[in-house]
């Protein structure tokens, strides 16, 4: 039996580079980077993070928690059709389309594959190029928990934010100010396993499968399942923000558990569950932007000093660990107010600077360090300031 299990398992990983979402998900994140680098030096005149980083700091927790979700779909027993999954594939496809990740949300994709199954059978009744019956073997109460699964997923992947790796631009604020703005956005490739109703494996336990389709045998799959957020801050850190919308989101995937396992003994709870999800979806989404827009500006000029927009990786500023919101008020002891005074306090200061800086709580900290050749002109610091594209 083991070893059925096991040739069961290889072949399912052998499957996953048959589902062109797989390759879909690279040529999107490279498109989606392209976009966001030709938007940094539009605003900035610079490259600030490498093409790629959507995806930079993912692949460990996503193979972490695929394997968590793959020991409950197939602990559990939880089968589904391979109609299933080929049409989640394409949802996701068809949503990633616009390049906007916050549609990659599983209230969305999952929510909306729900429903096309539930009505699959209606609408193809007035076709006759697809089978009528191609959606039949479908255990809708499978399908909202695994929402219910993913949406807490979502929430962890969410708080996981980091403040330097939140993408800056610039935007008018609403005196016609150029102030920053902050995008916390990440896509995560997450494999996990799921049932078929088809193949070699046969029950191992009198409760196995628990969510069955009527056969008697079973195989593998492994599934390229794909969540992705995307949310812009201008009048608070990123990485508060996301830990607020996380908790949202958490709460709101706890609730959606709970209804679709009560499905088990009341059908129809399976589509309340999903309809709750995709509201709240959006009502989370919702708050989050207005709250944001009753804010004062954060990334603003301020009277004194310069205050960070964004640190550039692999800079020393990364490296002495400035952070993006903190406030420059003096270089080498001498006190600046602008860019211009920043840049000439640098070059005047040799081979040695020493920066004093207010933190978020408004106590003075000082890093100082030795400059290299090699070493970024502005230490790798971004301030809000006019687009680079305006001063040509």
């Amino acid at each position: 039996m083991l070893e059925i299990w096991l040739i069961e398992l290889l072949k399912a990983i052998g499957k996953l580079f048959l589902n062109p979402l797989l390759y879909w998900t690279f040529l999107l994140v490279w498109v989606a980077s392209s976009k966001r680098i030709h938007h940094e030096r539009m605003n900035f005149g610079t490259k600030i993070f490498n093409r790629f980083s959507e995806f930079k700091g993912t692949w460990g927790i996503s193979l972490i928690i695929g394997l968590v979700v793959s020991l409950l779909t197939i602990g559990v027993g939880m089968v589904f059709s391979i109609e299933t999954i080929l049409l989640l594939s394409g949802v996701i496809i068809l949503l990633s389309i616009s390049f906007r990740f916050t549609l990659l949300s599983p209230s969305y994709t999952i929510g909306i594959t729900f429903l096309l199954l539930l009505f699959a059978p209606f609408l193809l009744e007035y076709q006759t190029y697809i089978e009528v019956d191609l959606f039949s073997k479908v255990d809708f109460t499978t399908v909202a928990i695994l929402l219910g699964v993913f949406l807490i997923v979502e929430a962890l992947l969410t708080r996981r934010v980091k403040r330097n790796d939140t993408y800056p631009s610039l935007v008018r604020s609403q005196r016609g100010n150029w102030i920053g703005q902050h995008q916390f956005k990440k896509l995560h490739l997450i494999p996990f396993f799921v049932i078929l109703p088809v193949g070699e494996i046969t029950s191992f336990a009198a409760y196995w499968p628990y969510f069955s389709l009527g056969e008697q045998t079973y195989s593998f799959i492994l599934v390229p399942f794909v969540i992705g957020f995307d949310y812009k801050v201008r009048g608070i850190l990123p990485e508060i923000a996301a830990k607020k919308v996380s908790k949202g989101i958490f709460y709101l995937g706890f609730i959606v558990l709970l209804i679709a396992a009560g499905s088990i003994y009341i059908s129809w709870l399976s589509l309340v569950a999903v309809i709750f999800a995709i509201l709240g979806k959006e009502y989370i989404n919702y708050l989050q932007r207005i709250e944001d827009r009753d804010r004062s500006a954060y990334y603003n000029k301020v009277a004194e000093g310069l205050k960070v927009l964004a640190v550039i990786p692999n800079t020393p500023a990364d490296r002495l660990n400035i952070l993006a919101g903190e406030v420059i008020v003096k270089v080498n002891d001498k006190k600046i107010y602008s860019i211009k005074e920043f840049y000439l306090a640098l070059q005047n200061s040799g081979a040695f600077f020493k920066l004093e800086i207010l933190d978020d709580n408004n106590e003075v900290r000082f890093v100082q360090s030795a400059l290299y050749e090699e070493d970024h002109h502005e230490l790798g610091i971004i301030f809000p300031q006019e687009p680079h594209r305006q001063n040509k």
